[in-house]
């Protein structure tokens, strides 16, 4: 990467945060689509940068708390979920390299499917979900972990519709992207696939990561996180044609 390329991927990593800090989610899908659009590093590496800072964030948030879970109804997901992973990450190595083109517009499509669902206004369900639905949503996002480690989308989705605590919701969604970022980061390295690029690029974004987060936290509002809301889903639909567009076209070709 050339400096120029190094400065607008810190810009995308500033844009990734601001716009996870005010959505709840949207950090991988926003680096990811941005990388890609304007082809600053492989999605792999991107992946591997994106789970080394969420895992990072996670440690964080649970050393100055211990936060309650509940159990009964988080562990069908998790187990669905730490499955998924590795089925995302076989995925990926299947699909990376020859493929790449593939891996382009299958990372534009979930980009496009994320937005919707970022947007989608949902009713409270009036009792929490069957085991099954648990099981479903936590496949998914396991999946999406292990191929873009953007795990959140699904599970976010579906425990914003139970009828349960918010504490209780978000303590589920960091323990179970935590520990997805924690597998994942295990079988890629394990795999030899963390790469020099992946580390140095994790280095650069850590504080840029800590400097929006602590500023977005201190001086936004809620008319602003509404606002942002809508932002993001305009930057995710732009990224996600960005990539399936050019994608769509060289496997047409």
């Amino acid at each position: 990467m050339s400096i120029s390329q190094h400065l607008l991927f810190m810009a995308c990593v500033a844009l990734a945060t601001y716009a996870q800090t005010m959505t709840g989610f949207a950090f991988g899908l926003v680096l990811l689509g941005l990388s890609g659009v304007f082809r600053l590093a492989s999605v792999a590496d991107v992946a591997n940068v994106v789970s080394v800072l969420s895992l990072v964030n996670a440690a964080a948030t649970l050393l100055r708390s211990r936060p309650e879970v509940n159990w009964a109804l988080l562990a069908p997901a998790l187990a669905a979920s730490l499955a998924g992973v590795g089925l995302g990450v076989t995925a990926l190595n299947w699909i990376s390299g020859e493929m790449a083109v593939l891996l382009q517009l299958l990372l534009g499509v979930t980009i496009l499917a994320c937005a919707v669902l970022l947007v989608l206004r949902t009713r409270p369900l009036a009792r929490v979900s069957s085991r099954g639905a648990f099981l479903f949503f936590g496949g998914i996002s396991g999946v999406l972990g292990g191929l873009f480690s953007s795990a959140g989308p699904p599970m976010v989705y579906h425990l914003y519709r139970q009828p349960l605590p918010l504490a209780a919701i978000r303590n589920s969604l960091l323990i179970l992207f935590s520990l997805n970022a924690l597998l994942r980061l295990t079988l890629v390295t394990g795999q030899g696939a963390f790469t020099a690029v992946s580390f140095w690029l994790s280095l650069q974004a850590f504080p840029i990561v800590l400097a929006v987060t602590w500023f977005a936290r201190r001086y936004a509002s809620a008319g602003s996180m509404h606002t942002v809301r809508r932002m993001v889903f305009v930057l995710l639909v732009a990224a996600a044609c960005g990539l399936i567009v050019p994608a769509a076209r060289a496997l047409a070709g």
